[in-house]
């Protein structure tokens, strides 16, 4: 009996382990990795790796890059999955196929995306070009300029991603009780008010998942710069995810390389810090309070 019990209580444990064992292989150990190959010199803790890295000035070209990237990208890709999430939450006819077109692209390689747009963006020949002399308006050098080159990744990486993370904004707002709705309908509340006032506090821990994680994401991009412009021109695509690749599989220089990432390790600490003050911030402490009669802490 006693045997049957313990089977019982150790069952979940067991049936997680797998799970556990493989997050500890192919995500533990390479952190943990990492963080020690940043700190190890000559078989020593050392920050030798970290002081020639902050007095490297194509680090922080690429630190600043990376910053630039994720500060106008994520509350772009955030916004618009905000507009197409309420857009195809909307109850009119045929509103599933536009979902499934708006999702299509989050089915594609960021590999296979990336070449395509390329193609599309070639200054010479490519179709975005056509379409602007149809129009009468000069041809652009996009990827070619160290002005528009970031802009142009992060137009393909917001195509990529907007359709999926609208999915997970549209299962927020399917969770919104209608009758909320009717009420704010009945005060004569309007669409924007309605929007700002009720949808977005209620969906509030659905928009801080999402903000983290596609955040972490975007810190962590690097193939469209790799597939596309290899950093170029002129480093203006060249983030800290890419500049650590080239460190490992360049200049073999695997110190410079992990310092690198334990320092896009940190700023994705930040992040999730950021994530847990969202989700549990002020606005919760009222509502725990007063289901507690007033005496919670």
């Amino acid at each position: 009996m006693k045997t049957k019990r313990l089977a019982a209580k150790t069952l979940p444990y067991w049936l997680i382990a797998p799970a556990i064992v493989l997050i500890a292989l192919f995500k533990l150990y390479p952190i943990m990795n990492t963080l020690w190959g940043s700190m190890n010199v000559d078989g020593g803790l050392s920050a030798a790796h970290f002081q020639a890295l902050f007095r490297d000035k194509y680090f922080w070209e690429s630190f600043w890059v990376t910053v630039k990237f994720n500060v106008i990208l994520t509350p772009l890709q955030i916004f618009l999955s905000l507009l197409l999430a309420l857009l195809v939450n909307a109850n009119v006819p045929g509103i599933g196929v536009f979902r499934t077109i708006y999702y299509l692209p989050a089915t594609m390689s960021t590999a296979v995306a990336a070449i395509i747009w390329s193609t599309m963006l070639n200054p010479n020949n490519g179709v975005i070009n056509s379409l602007l002399s149809f129009f009468g308006i000069d041809r652009q050098p996009f990827l070619t300029s160290d002005k528009q080159a970031l802009f142009c990744i992060m137009a393909i990486t917001t195509w990529i991603g907007v359709g999926y993370w609208m999915m997970f904004i549209l299962a927020g707002l399917k969770g919104v009780d209608a009758e909320v709705y009717s009420a704010a309908k009945i005060d004569g509340a309007g669409w924007l008010q309605t929007t700002l006032k009720i949808t977005v506090p209620m969906i509030r821990r659905t928009l801080a998942f999402v903000l983290i994680s596609d955040t972490t994401i975007n810190l962590l991009m690097f193939a469209p710069m790799q597939i596309i412009t290899a950093g170029g021109p002129r480093r203006s695509t060249n983030v800290l995810m890419y500049e650590a690749y080239k460190s490992y599989f360049v200049y073999a220089d695997k110190g410079r390389g992990d310092a690198i990432v334990s320092v896009l390790l940190v700023m994705i600490a930040l992040v999730v810090f950021l994530q847990y003050i969202l989700v549990n911030g002020r606005d919760d402490r009222p509502a725990r309070k007063k289901r507690t009669g007033g005496n919670a802490p």
